[in-house]
């Protein structure tokens, strides 16, 4: 088509050159230059014309690709608000859900509390003082069976520095195991034990244990920490006290590493012959720790003097003393009130290491972080877990331990 027209605008050209040197006096090169410039005109609009048409096409399919990407634009907008409101519907979900379980968690450890308590203050009793006979019922007999057979586990749960949650230390619990694999509940092996006068055989197959975890640990250059619950009657048996000190003796080089643990109440309460058997054992340079403590006004010179280098308060109850301005503080040789976020040096100063126990929930780690307290344990962290078979195998008490023990009964 634009071929045709350029043969066009030459026949124009040349008919006006024609037409000037026919009709007018021009000569025939001046008519010649005139139909070559109408030529040339004609062609240079033709040309400007199509370029203004292409140039209007251009900019249409411009904003054409412009208006498309703008629409994937806003749907990509969309896309990504569904996806945020998808996500965070999951979060919520899944948060809700963690929570609930948290919370049958707490409920059920409350419950084994009560029990354990409920336990312990009726055995305490004026009345239960004196030597009870035992009643030969089923869990009795589990209770004695697996001791006889070295049916005795030990769960580890770990303690960890803050903020970076490194393990620093495990709390070992004893747990008694029946011939078909199953657990006798610490609330039932407890009581049972007690009544029969049982509570330092299990203190002794623990302790062993603990010795040879401890062991195992430094093997592979893992400076960790074992506390080791030990009741307040293992501290005051005359039976079998000498056989733990004389075991402790044999495994003095662990004194760093084996921290022995008792109830705050037990420990408030010691007897004569408690508190001299404490001493030996913080001679040998091994280290307590007391747990269950309900209040901050604890007197810190006391318990250093004590050998106490531990001090475990529930999480929330921590907290709750703590963000109250009136709240009970540690004793100290500082005449005046701690503030709340003095605590967790003050304890420091006397060497004794604040630990928040039974610690459910992130949003308990975060206002822990607040007040500075450098240790936290609780199922947020970890829960008690089982040692490998092959490690429960490893560090089970000779046969010879278990018959020395057996026979003491």
């Amino acid at each position: 088509m634009t071929f045709f027209l350029l043969l066009l605008y030459l026949a124009a050209g040349a008919g006006a050159g024609y037409g000037l040197y026919t009709f007018t006096t021009v000569g025939l090169p001046l008519s010649i230059a005139g139909g070559a410039v109408l030529s040339a005109v004609l062609t240079q609009i033709h040309v400007m014309v199509r370029s203004s048409m292409m140039a209007k096409r251009v900019e249409q399919r411009i904003e054409g690709v412009e208006r498309e990407v703008t629409e994937t634009g806003r749907r990509m907008n969309v896309m990504d608000a569904r996806t945020e409101a998808l996500e965070e519907t999951v979060k919520i979900e899944l948060t809700e859900r963690r929570d609930a379980l948290v919370n049958e968690m707490r409920q059920l450890e409350g419950l084994i509390d009560k029990l354990n308590r409920s336990f312990e203050t009726r055995l305490t009793d004026s009345s239960a003082l004196a030597r009870v006979q035992p009643t030969e019922d089923a869990a009795l007999r589990d209770v004695r069976d697996a001791l006889k057979d070295g049916r005795v586990d030990l769960h580890l749960q770990p303690i960890v520095s803050l903020p970076n949650r490194r393990v620093t230390f495990y709390e070992g619990f004893t747990r008694l195991r029946r011939p078909d694999g199953s657990h006798i509940t610490p609330a039932d092996f407890l009581d049972a034990a007690r009544r029969a006068n049982l509570m330092g055989i299990i203190d002794n197959f623990m302790l062993f244990r603990c010795v040879q975890i401890v062991r195992r640990l430094a093997e592979r250059d893992r400076r960790v920490g074992v506390f080791c619950n030990i009741s307040s009657i293992s501290l005051e048996d005359p039976t079998f006290f000498p056989m733990f000190l004389e075991f402790m003796m044999e495994n003095r080089d662990l004194s760093g590493s084996v921290i022995f643990e008792i109830r705050a109440d037990r420990f408030e309460q010691r007897s004569p012959a408690m508190r001299a058997n404490m001493d030996k054992l913080t001679a040998l340079g091994f280290r307590f720790s007391i747990d269950h403590v309900t209040g901050l006004d604890l007197d810190l010179p006391r318990l250093q003097a004590a050998g106490v280098r531990f001090v475990k308060v529930n999480g929330s109850q921590l907290v709750d003393q703590l963000r109250d301005p009136n709240g009970p503080r540690p004793l100290t040789a500082l005449n005046r009130k701690l503030a709340s976020n003095e605590v967790g040096a003050a304890f420091s100063r006397y060497g004794i290491m604040l630990i928040a126990e039974k610690m459910e929930d992130e949003a308990s780690v975060v206002e822990i972080l607040e007040f500075e307290i450098p240790f936290g344990q609780g199922h947020v962290f970890s829960a008690p877990r089982p040692i490998k078979s092959s490690l429960m195998e490893d560090t089970a008490p000779p046969r010879e331990l278990i018959e020395r023990l057996s026979n003491y009964h």
